[in-house]
């Protein structure tokens, strides 16, 4: 799926003072819990039949106003390319998790909202990754504040 180039600028300019040999281990920490849920992430969706990307995009659909959200709005949402959008909406079609509609307010907008078999499989899926998460809280409250800590 062609993703959206990184354009953070902290990246582009480099670092502007020395990271401590305790930072890079509160860094450490903090990618290896994400990695952990993200792991979950993965085997969660896998079981019930769809990839990460297509569980974030209908969670995206599912948390937007209204309960639908433009192509083009799912794209930026997931740092996907437009057209990436649409293969990922085709998809996601196929499986019977959303379905497409004209925009009433801009025609040339398509709208994408989940199916009743979509609202079941978000729902799911985001009872166990909130189950799953309570699990990691502690340890990446913990390092997010050794984080903050390391900023200041």
């Amino acid at each position: 799926m062609p993703l959206r180039p990184a354009s953070s600028p902290a990246v582009k300019e480099g670092i502007d003072k020395p990271v401590s040999e305790t930072t890079y281990r509160h860094l450490a920490g903090f990618r290896s819990e994400i990695r952990k849920f993200l792991n979950f992430s993965e085997s969660a969706a896998t079981a019930l039949g769809v990839t990460t990307q297509q569980y974030q995009a209908i969670l995206a659909i599912r948390a937007a106003a209204g309960r639908e959200m433009s192509i083009k709005a799912l794209s930026e949402e997931l740092l996907l390319l437009p057209h990436g959008a649409v293969q990922l909406v085709d998809r996601l079609r196929r499986l019977g998790l959303v379905r497409r509609k004209q925009s009433q307010i801009d025609r040339r907008s398509v709208l994408v909202r989940l199916t009743p078999t979509g609202d079941r499989l978000v729902e799911r899926l985001a009872a166990a990754h909130m189950r799953e998460l309570s699990s990691h809280v502690a340890h990446l409250e913990t390092s997010v504040r050794r984080l903050k800590t390391a900023l200041r």
